[in-house]
């Protein structure tokens, strides 16, 4: 059985780490992307929202006459 020296384990376990070390960093998952929705505020200002963070009710609040007349000239 040979004996590894010093020198050669050191390597072999430094090695080893930056093995380990480089999967790991490789494996991050990267941001995704979320799909967004535009909408146009009172102000006239055009915001992005994600679509993650929108209320899920179907309720109708507006009716058609109010959302066609909402922008007050």
């Amino acid at each position: 059985m040979n004996n590894l020296s010093r020198k050669k384990f050191l390597f072999s376990g430094l090695s080893l780490a930056a093995v380990i070390t480089f999967f790991k960093w490789k494996s991050i998952p990267e941001k995704k992307k979320t799909a967004t929705a535009k909408f146009l505020t009172q102000d006239g200002k055009l915001v992005e929202i994600d679509i993650e963070k929108l209320p899920l009710s179907k309720k109708v609040i507006a009716s058609k006459e109010d959302v066609q007349n909402w922008v007050k000239k």
